[in-house]
């Protein structure tokens, strides 16, 4: 009985090993990226609740040619950079701007687009506003920690209103409730150009504000998941398939 209780503890032991190399060896390794999906056209909700955009297109090319699953996951922005810094996702891929003090507590990739920060206004009130210094005294809307938040605190006489998302911003502005909004270009020429719900109704004003790279945010020292995305975005560059989306959700 000894005896026979020894081998089978070998066996289990063999099989053990078996199984844990198996496993290591032969499955995919696995990411989640967190994307506030309310950025069309980068990442949104459609019609049928699936999550769509730029950036979720270009990971699922990435995950492809790399070998690697990676999910995307409906995170609200605020807090997706506390919920990186918890290990509650491996990364952030949703429009962010590469600024000094987020490249202090994350990694990011290499540049996927340049955008900047822009103010537009009610088609109806074009001619009352030409830039941004004609809304001191104004309700500008901007949604709560993103860079365009940050950017109007340079603008002290604006009233600023924040939002949960910017697309709140965006009814509260076309209902009468505020007097422009500042977003990102990208994000903001959806509104403007590709949103039915929103054509002719808005405009732009003035110069872009700011000049930004965007990029994935990885976790501080996650040098593994930052290599596969560089690679994989350096590959979809080569071979067109990065262009091919870009054209897909008209950005330029």
């Amino acid at each position: 009985m000894k005896k026979l209780f020894t081998v089978l503890i070998i066996a289990l032991a063999a099989f053990a090993v078996f199984a844990g190399g198996a496993k290591e060896g032969g499955a995919q390794k696995s990411y989640v990226l967190a994307a506030d999906c309310a950025w069309a056209p980068l990442e949104f909700v459609d019609e049928n609740g699936e999550i769509v955009g730029f950036e979720v297109d270009l990971v699922h090319a990435i995950a492809e040619v790399e070998g690697v699953e990676i999910e995307v996951r409906n995170t609200a922005w605020d807090g997706i950079f506390a919920g990186l810094a918890n290990g509650l996702y491996d990364g952030v891929a949703s429009g962010v701007t590469v600024t000094e003090e987020r490249k202090a507590a994350m990694d990011f990739t290499t540049t996927i687009l340049k955008a900047g920060q822009v103010a537009f206004v009610r088609a109806e009130d074009a001619d009352k506003y030409s830039s941004i210094n004609d809304l001191n005294g104004k309700r500008v809307g901007v949604q709560i920690t993103t860079t365009g938040d940050f950017l109007l605190d340079d603008y002290p006489g604006i009233i600023k209103r924040q939002y949960d998302n910017i697309g709140l911003g965006v009814e509260d502005l076309i209902n009468g409730n505020l007097e422009a909004c500042v977003c990102d270009s990208i994000v903001a020429s959806d509104y403007i150009l590709g949103n039915e719900n929103y054509k002719g109704k808005l405009v732009l004003i003035g110069d872009t504000l700011t000049t930004e790279d965007i990029a994935i945010a990885v976790s501080k020292g996650d040098t593994e998941l930052l290599n596969i995305l560089n690679s994989g975005i350096a590959q979809l560059q080569n071979n067109g398939t990065f262009n091919e989306l870009k054209a897909k959700w008209n950005l330029i």
